[in-house]
């Protein structure tokens, strides 16, 4: 009997003790939903005054809240508007409306503009992850002692080891006249220091020579078009045509276009009348681009080499000399890009791409997604040989 009253008092107080922990704990909740709620409310209250009766107010509102009450860490405000940026621009279901940070869209400038300020080095990793450089030929890395084949350590004292290439570049750019400090090794010297002042470095967009294997070629090249590009084609071409060419290979291959009134203008050497180009906007506004009405070499003879990494304003040269009958286009089907990309300038240094118009042919046939289909198909192959290129020699020399 005695046991019996000890348990049955021990299990009141048990009881007892939990009713008044569960109360605590609702008490608890509560005022802690309370200030919660009575937080929100207020939050909401200010938001309500500013944005949320703008279009975008939602969206600060998602923003304020979690700037608030998210547990975890945020990313930096400029992380959080880049990623709605990219965000909205992913709703359009367009790949080349495009939105690049301020590092890429600086480069991206520099690249059109076919000049920069810099050291003037290619770099890449080898297999181990190192960054290797090789400097361009009269340029300020090889005139301060940059040679082919050094490994880069360090920029100014920051390392490189885990920067991309990217970004690297990013820190060999800069202002003419402004010195920077790589830190290098040359086995079997250990590191050391070298100081190169910035210049502006010009990066050609077109190459050209005789064909060795036969000197009545000409060959002229063009790897993208930049501001430079029409200036460098009509030297080119004009060198080409005083060294006694009488058939050229015009090679368009791995071309990625860049700015399209350059490859216009490269197109007008080979013109003297009509329509080049068709560019229509939304709502059916339409403007038509017009060849000069004089050439270089009238009636030279054209090979043209594209392939699959030949896009936008690259296949929209070779399809304008194809449509009006001025080459051959020789080689694989083109990448098939024919819109229009403007590129503003934000007022951070970033950088968007916006597709505000499609390119119409000479035929008023679009390049569309299958791209251009070469009229003599001939595929690349995994050898020494430039098979495309031996054939379009073979082709201007004996007409088929």
């Amino acid at each position: 009997m005695v046991g019996s009253n000890n348990s049955t008092t021990m299990g009141s107080r048990d009881t007892h003790a939990t009713r008044v922990l569960l109360l605590l704990l609702a008490v608890t909740l509560v005022v802690s939903s309370s200030c919660g709620f009575i937080s929100y409310r207020l939050l909401m209250a200010q938001l309500a005054a500013s944005v949320l009766d703008q279009p975008l107010g939602v969206f600060w509102e998602a923003w304020t809240l979690l700037e608030h009450g998210f547990y975890g860490e945020m990313p930096s405000a400029r992380e959080r508007t880049y990623g709605a940026i990219r965000g909205v621009l992913a709703l359009l279901g367009d790949p080349y409306t495009v939105f690049l940070e301020p590092q890429s869209g600086q480069a991206e400038r520099e690249r059109l503009a076919g000049t920069y300020g810099g050291i003037g080095v290619d770099l890449w990793r080898d297999e181990s992850g190192a960054v290797i450089l090789s400097p361009f030929p009269g340029t300020p890395a090889e005139g301060a002692g940059v040679q082919a084949g050094d490994t880069l350590l360090a920029v100014d004292g920051q390392p490189v080891d885990a920067a991309s290439l990217e970004e690297i570049g990013a820190m060999l750019h800069g202002e003419d006249g402004t010195a920077i400090t790589l830190t290098l090794v040359r086995p079997p010297a250990p590191p050391f220091d070298l100081v190169v002042v910035r210049a502006q470095i010009s990066v050609p967009s077109v190459s050209y020579r005789v064909l060795r294997e036969d000197p009545a070629i000409g060959y002229l090249r063009a790897t993208g078009f930049t501001e430079r590009t029409a200036e460098e084609a009509s030297a080119a071409l004009q060198a080409l045509l005083d060294a006694g060419i009488v058939g050229l290979v015009l090679d368009l291959r791995d071309n990625g276009g860049g700015l399209i009134l350059p490859a216009l203008d490269v197109a007008d050497l080979f013109l003297d009348e009509g329509v080049l180009l068709y560019e229509v906007r939304r709502g059916g506004e339409e403007t038509a681009f017009r060849a000069s009405e004089s050439q270089m070499g009238p009636g030279l003879p054209l090979v043209v080499l594209v392939n699959g990494s030949t896009a936008s304003a690259g296949e929209v040269l070779a399809g304008i000399l194809q449509v009006r009958g001025r080459a051959v286009l020789l080689g694989e089907p083109t990448y098939g890009k024919g819109s229009v990309q403007l590129v503003y300038t934000l007022s951070d240094g970033s950088s968007l791409h916006v597709t505000a118009a499609v390119w119409l042919l000479p035929n008023r046939e679009p390049v569309g997604p299958a791209g251009l289909a070469p009229d003599v198909p001939v595929a690349s192959e995994s050898t020494p040989e430039d098979v495309q290129l031996d054939r379009a020699i073979e082709l201007l020399l004996t007409g088929e």
